[in-house]
C-alpha cells in the first residue's frame, strides 16, 4: 500500500485521479515538446517561430496557475481549453 500512495499523493493534492494526471501531464508535455522544436527551428531560422516558443509556455504557465488555483480552492479543475 505504501508504493500506491506515491502514485496517489501529487494527483489527489491537486485535484485528479492518477489517470487525469497522467493524462493533463502528458498533454503539458507533449505541447511543450512542439514549443521546444519551434525553439531549435527558430535557432536554425531565426525569421521562422520568432514567438512560437514563448506565447506556448505563457499559454502552459497560464493554464497550469488556474489548475493549481482552482484545486487549492478546492474546485475541481475542468478540462484544458483548446487552442
Amino acid at each position: 500500500m505504501g508504493l500506491l500512495r506515491h502514485f496517489e499523493e501529487h494527483p489527489a493534492s491537486v485535484g485528479e485521479s492518477y489517470v487525469g494526471h497522467l493524462m493533463q501531464a502528458t498533454a503539458f508535455g507533449l505541447r511543450m515538446i512542439v514549443a521546444g522544436m519551434a525553439c531549435v527551428l527558430h535557432g536554425l531560422f531565426p525569421f521562422l517561430c520568432v514567438t512560437t516558443g514563448s506565447e506556448a509556455m505563457q499559454r502552459l504557465h497560464a493554464e497550469m496557475a488556474a489548475r493549481r488555483a482552482k484545486a487549492c480552492s478546492g474546485a475541481a479543475p475542468g478540462p484544458s481549453p483548446s487552442r
